[in-house]
């Protein structure tokens, strides 16, 4: 059974830079288990690692996808798995690092995720779903599915109709919820730690993120994605890029703008630590009060590889 370290937790609490430690203490590579890392070109807004932070250490599904594709999480999970295959055929530690509770969740549940690719019978639903949203808005499709699924719904991203839709379709053609997805025991052994700290503190973090990233050209990155497409796109839903659209339109300000990508990514800080809380056995740190220290996470890491 091959070990897997995999550091969860919300968004700017410093899951990168723990990562880069434990690799570098227990000779590790990183797998990102981040849904909107996967594509090229936005790199300021997913907060995605540069090449100087990595510090030689391996990376993987980073920058894998151009913006016009399509990702899933049975894809992700399909890569990932094939990935800590590799890693641990070099003898090396395989670490998943990320934020996308679902993503980690289809590793550490094995989840089967019924069938994730567009045959005629998913073409099908989900341009009826998209017809519907068309006619009777997005609120609609997202409500149905918290009548058949208030857990699935709970944790999809605002507007993120794209999920919405692949939940329903998943109903659809398993009969089963998209929440409750058939699993068996995974074929390797994980060791979750997640990281968080006190909540005003975490906001206060995501906050001047954003202004950090704003100040990197977040405006200049997310003009890109609109130019390209936008909300049209597979990406063009990712917090950080489709609460500029309306500013791009001449809808609003750009400080309007800017304080809704830091109400968007603290309500999602908060989903997601929900999600890790609920649904995962995790180890919890507070690394940036100084309440726990990094040392007590290598002891950690170091009993449990040799047990």
């Amino acid at each position: 059974m091959t070990k897997v370290v995999a550091i969860v937790g919300p968004t700017a609490v410093g899951k990168t830079a723990l990562s880069i430690r434990i690799a570098k203490r227990f000779a590790g590579e990183v797998i990102s288990g981040d849904s909107m890392q996967v594509y090229r070109q936005l790199d300021i807004g997913t907060a995605k690692i540069t090449k100087d932070e990595m510090a030689g250490v391996p990376h993987h599904l980073i920058d894998i996808c151009d913006v016009t594709e399509r990702y899933s999480a049975a894809m992700f999970k399909q890569q990932a798995t094939a990935a800590i295959d590799a890693i641990a055929g070099r003898g090396h530690l395989p670490l998943v690092v990320g934020g996308t509770g679902f993503y980690l969740q289809t590793l550490t549940n094995n989840l089967t995720l019924g069938q994730d690719h567009f045959d005629e019978e998913s073409a099908q639903i989900r341009a009826r779903w998209h017809q519907l949203a068309e006619e009777r808005g997005a609120a609609y499709v997202r409500h149905h599915l918290a009548e058949l699924d208030p857990v699935a719904e709970k944790h999809i991203e605002a507007g993120n109709l794209r999920r919405v839709i692949r939940a329903l379709e998943v109903i659809e053609k398993t009969g089963q919820r998209f929440s409750d997805q058939p699993h068996q025991a995974s074929p390797n052994d994980y060791l979750l730690i997640g990281l968080t700290t006190d909540r005003p503190v975490l906001y206060d973090r995501i906050n001047h993120r954003v202004d950090l990233m704003v100040q990197s050209g977040l405006v200049n990155e997310a003009r890109w994605l609109y130019d390209h497409g936008g909300a049209t796109l597979p990406a063009g839903k990712g917090i950080g890029y489709h609460e500029f659209y309306p500013y791009f339109a001449g809808d609003c300000d750009l400080d309007t703008v800017i304080r809704k990508v830091k109400q968007d990514s603290r309500h999602y800080a908060k989903r997601q630590l929900t999600w890790f809380r609920n649904k995962m056995d995790v180890h919890w740190f507070d690394l940036v009060s100084g309440r726990d220290d990094p040392e007590q996470i290598n002891e950690l890491v170091q009993s449990w590889l040799i047990k």
